[in-house]
């Protein structure tokens, strides 16, 4: 559902302020902004946001020992191969690439699991809640795709909410990532990378229509380096 994006001026004084309570530095001033006043926004579709989610839940699988088999025979059963990423099938099918760069797709899982509705909170200064695994596809038991979607209530997030948690995490990924280069303590218990991997799904789910925003990024073409 395409709705008008908020006030992005608004959104962005709320999200500083968060900043300031958490007590984090604050971005410069000039720091852009995520959309622009005008702008309309939705989700990607619900059913590829489900296929997102689950391919990332198997790649993380992988590194925890997952064999290779498995993995792939699952993915084809799920009929979700058109879906994985080229450096993801290759982690999946050779483990090849960076092992930890992989590891760390469990905070994006999470936000996406909590933009489908499956998790209750994405807060900046806690890790992924106890239960959330529990509602992901049950690997070891050979749970499918479909059976996993049948048994989970997807509830979606309004675009709305989506798009104000981006502008917060996109100013927190500049503030966790200022903390590490110059030694400040962070709040709560995870770090910049889960910080930057919750943004990129994030980033990827919620869409902009306007004139400043080309079309939707894949997953792998998501800038973060802004």
């Amino acid at each position: 559902m395409t709705k008008a994006a908020p006030d992005p001026h608004a959104v962005r004084e709320a999200s500083l302020d968060e900043l300031r309570r958490l007590g984090l530095p604050l971005p410069p001033a000039g720091f852009p902004l995520v959309w622009e006043a005008g702008d309309a926004i939705e989700l990607r579709p619900t059913a590829e946001i489900e296929a997102r989610t689950a391919v990332l839940h198997v790649v993380v699988a992988r590194c925890f020992g997952m064999p290779t088999e498995a993995a792939m025979s699952w993915l084809l059963g799920s009929h979700l191969v058109d879906f994985v990423t080229p450096p993801e099938w290759q982690f999946v099918i050779g483990a090849k690439g960076d092992h930890r760069s992989f590891v760390l797709h469990h905070d994006a899982v999470f936000a996406l699991a909590w933009l489908l509705g499956l998790a209750r909170h994405l807060d900046p200064t806690a890790p992924p809640e106890g239960r959330f695994m529990s509602q992901m596809p049950d690997l070891p038991a050979g749970e499918s795709f479909n059976s996993w979607r049948s048994r989970s209530l997807m509830s979606p997030r309004d675009p709305i909410e989506a798009a104000v948690l981006l502008d917060l995490y996109y100013c927190l990924d500049w503030a966790f990532q200022e903390c590490e280069q110059t030694g400040l303590p962070v709040p709560g218990e995870i770090d910049a990378n889960a910080i930057g991997q919750r943004r990129w799904a994030l980033e990827w789910a919620v869409v902009f229509h306007g004139p400043y925003h080309d079309k939707p990024a894949e997953w792998e073409e998501v800038d973060l380096s802004v």
